[in-house]
């Protein structure tokens, strides 16, 4: 992404994002910014009226003194108006950015993995300040405007006053200007910094919160303590030394008007004595010098905040997908103030291609240097079969699902439905093609119907069916509020297995053609996990379950159903078939069926104790 191309066209669409409210709250703004030049000029006469420099009566002062009030109360008027108006455009532009990164991140081509940060503290630090970052050099845009009108105006005011004068209040504001830009680069370079130290702390906070248990049962607490002042303390530096950046040149603008002043003093006083120069005249050229300043003080601030708006438009670009730029950051998303949104969707899009056979050629992802991933790898999932991968830890059994799906991205492969290539796996095998229960299951905190649904227009007896396949109804129906059940964070008020059932029924709900599990059962007792293969297998068979299944698992379940079992080790395919023709031909079969049959036996007693 171009930055100063990009920042600019950011700015630009960012105004137009609704163009009534800015244009109209811009012009409220500048008005506000130009209506002290008829304040002075009010001021101008009402000072030459009481000393004496024109005739004029008593009325006449009185009425003067009325004119400056009326206009001020304008100016009032003015600043609670555009303020209401302001809002809209405000929020409006911030929802743009937002809502335009978070679909990229959602829905664009390519896999989002190798674009999203580190933590999701960073990319929540990026959403909130980057993002106000960017409204606020287009909110400062107007504020530029109006400052250069009304310098404008009052510099051609008093040059028809005195243009010796005039000229001399220029200088001051020069300086400024010069200053801030030479200044650019470096602001530049320290805001970056505060925002990436920034964005650190917001993630070990985050991360913290999430491993509270873990911290507590590991007696981690100084630890964890000592490296967030640390962050804190790395935080605070970068920070103060951005305000101190910014006030450095507010400071050096705010002297200007000392100094401005200091030489309508020195230059007013002789021609005051000549009496070239009057008290209105003096009147007016201090309430606009206060005013004049404004200009060298928005321009120091615009001079800053268009650096941090480059670095802004930099970070959010970074969670966009690589074909897009700040074009599609800033393009316009749509939002609704006072009417409805579009309803939600309330059916699925019908398709005409059921899945007949899936297929991967070549599959290849290289994790590290060392060649570490998957390689070469071939598949074929066709309609109506059970296909299980399994093999030893690392042997890259959820990379492989991932590939497949385009969660990450391939180094080398292809994907075909139905013998036709697919381009953006990612956008393509999605429900109701495709639905995917992860190895680490995700709840939020809402109610069990949401988690379930997570706004997929399903009826309420296509939920209870999913909940039944998953095994999760009779957990359900102990629940006191049933599907209304606040889950917690993460799903906290669950049990592990629980969580995990849910997120199957999550996956079942979208009645997809192909259902992909990686490691589902890990949580889940032998007899429990017999009785969800079994479930979904006869809902498969009978045709109202999916089409074909993909399940991650070493589970004997599992690999006893199954009409195929491909076998990983260290990224690589070494057998593939139904399990007893493994057991017989593979040696990698035999060892990995030894050790469940030891594991799943050791369970066995555990559980025979229990209920003794």
């Amino acid at each position: 992404m171009n930055r100063p191309r990009g920042v600019w066209l950011v700015i630009g669409r960012l105004a137009m994002v609704t163009p009534s409210r800015y244009l109209g709250g811009g012009v409220l703004w500048v008005l506000l910014f130009v209506a002290p030049l008829l304040s002075g000029l009010v001021l101008q006469a009402l000072f030459d009226s009481i000393s004496g420099e024109r005739t004029a009566s008593l009325d006449a002062a009185l009425w003067l003194c009325a004119a400056f009030v009326a206009v001020e109360l304008v100016r009032g008027g003015l600043f609670w108006s555009a303020l209401v108006l302001w809002a809209y455009w405000w929020n409006g532009a911030g929802t743009t950015l937002r809502a335009n990164t978070l679909r990229s991140i959602l829905t664009a081509r390519g896999p989002a993995k190798s674009r999203l940060p580190h933590s999701s503290g960073e990319a929540v630090a990026r959403f909130r300040d980057d993002v106000n970052d960017l409204v606020m050099v287009t909110d400062q845009l107007v504020d530029l405007i109006g400052a250069i009108l009304f310098a404008a105006g009052a510099f051609a005011i008093m040059a028809s006053i005195d243009p010796v004068i005039t000229v001399v209040l220029v200088l001051p504001l020069t300086v400024i200007a010069v200053l801030n830009r030479m200044l650019r680069v470096v602001i530049a370079r320290i805001h970056r910094r505060a925002r990436q130290l920034g964005a650190v702390v917001t993630a070990y906070i985050g991360e913290t919160f999430a491993g509270v248990l873990a911290i507590k049962t590991a007696g981690a607490e100084q630890a964890v303590l000592r490296r967030l002042r640390e962050h804190n303390r790395r935080r605070r530096d970068a920070a103060v030394k951005d305000r101190l950046a910014m006030d450095m040149l507010d400071t050096a603008t705010s002297a200007t008007v000392e100094v401005s002043v200091g030489l309508v003093l020195l230059l007013a006083a002789p021609a005051m004595r000549t009496g070239e120069f009057t008290v209105g005249d003096f009147a007016l050229f201090i309430s606009y010098v206060s005013w004049l300043t404004m200009l060298p003080r928005v321009l120091g601030r615009m001079l800053y905040r268009v650096p941090q708006g480059a670095v802004a438009t930099e970070r959010l670009g970074r969670l966009m997908a690589d074909h897009e730029d700040a074009d599609h950051l800033s393009e316009h998303a749509g939002f609704w103030f006072h009417s409805d949104p579009p309803p939600a969707m309330t059916t699925t899009p019908e398709r005409t291609d059921p899945l007949e056979t899936l297929e991967a050629r070549g599959l290849t992802v290289v994790h590290d240097d060392a060649g570490r991933g998957l390689h070469d790898v071939d598949l074929t999932l066709k309609r109506g079969t059970f296909t299980v991968v399994t093999g030893a830890v690392g042997a890259g059994k959820t990379t492989l699902v991932r590939a497949l799906l385009g969660l990450l991205p391939l180094d080398a492969g292809s994907v075909s439905w139905n013998g036709r290539p697919i381009d953006d796996p990612g956008t393509f095998l999605v429900p109701d093609r495709v639905a995917y229960a992860g190895q680490v299951p995700r709840l939020f905190s809402e109610s069990l119907r949401e988690n379930l649904l997570l706004g997929w227009p399903a009826p309420p007896d296509s939920v209870e069916a999913a909940i039944e396949l998953a095994v999760f109804d009779d957990d359900v129906a102990a629940m006191p509020e049933g599907m209304d059940t606040v889950v917690g964070s993460r799903g906290v008020r669950l049990s592990g297995g629980q969580v995990q059932r849910a997120t199957a029924a999550r996956a079942l709900v979208r009645r997809p053609d192909l259902l992909v599990v990686d490691d589902l059962s890990s949580a889940l007792d032998v007899e429990t996990e017999r009785r969800l293969w079994n479930r979904i297998g006869t809902a498969t068979g009978a045709g109202h379950g999916p089409a074909a299944l993909l399940v991650v698992s070493h589970r004997r379940a599992a690999l006893e159903r199954a009409d195929q079992v491909v076998i990983l080790d260290r990224g690589r395919v070494v057998g593939v078939g139904p399990l007893p023709e493994l057991l017989r031909d593979c040696p990698e079969m035999r060892r990995l069926w030894s050790e469940e049959l030891v594991v799943e036996a050791e369970e066995d007693t555990q559980a025979d104790q229990r209920r003794g």
